[in-house]
């Protein structure tokens, strides 16, 4: 049966992912705002931020499968999305290198009535890097639009020494989640 759903993401890790399962969608981006900080654990938070996105885009396709997701990056237990500029990129590869950090998606499926809310988290380790090799890197413009700086499927593969958990998931979208919420609203991929 083939899947059909709309993302509520502009995200194009996202719709690569998407596309890798073989899922017909549509994109057609929320404008809800999401939440940031440390009022809700990081888990809830993304969930809260997916939950929302969905929910803004149903408003316009009650009927539809929607499927809103957030990834925020969790370093030294402070909170952190995208960066504003190069220089918080820099920031934010410094104070990770050579240290673990978490990588929390939450992800949200709504049909009608019905909503399925799930979050993942990803332990990631990286390597000690120089000022040099993060200026270079922030440089590329590959961190500009991707929670905590760096693309673990581009250039900044180069920086992560091991992960614990799901790899998708620090793309941007767990896809072992998604297969077993799918499930649950009764859309089988095989």
């Amino acid at each position: 049966m083939a899947i059909s759903l709309i993302l509520a993401s502009q995200s194009p890790r996202r719709r690569e992912l998407l596309q890798q399962l073989g899922i017909q969608f549509s994109v057609v981006p929320s404008a809800f705002e999401e939440q940031m900080g440390t009022r809700f654990a990081p888990g809830t938070l993304v969930e809260q931020n997916a939950l929302g996105k969905s929910l803004d885009v149903q408003k316009k396709y009650p009927n539809a499968l929607i499927l809103g997701a957030d990834t925020i990056v969790v370093i030294n237990g402070n909170v952190v999305g995208k960066p504003i500029d190069q220089e918080d990129a820099v920031k934010m590869l410094q104070s990770m290198e050579g240290r673990h950090h978490t990588v929390h998606t939450g992800v949200a499926l709504l049909e009608k009535d019905r909503w399925c809310v799930r979050s993942r988290v990803t332990r990631v380790l990286m390597r000690p890097l120089t000022e040099a090799q993060i200026r270079a890197y922030v440089a590329t413009g590959e961190p500009m639009d991707k929670a905590g700086s760096y693309a673990i499927q581009g250039i900044g593969s180069t920086f992560v020494d091991a992960i614990e958990g799901c790899y998708t998931n620090v793309v941007g979208l767990s896809l072992p989640l998604l297969f077993d919420m799918l499930k649950e609203f009764d859309r089988v991929l095989f």
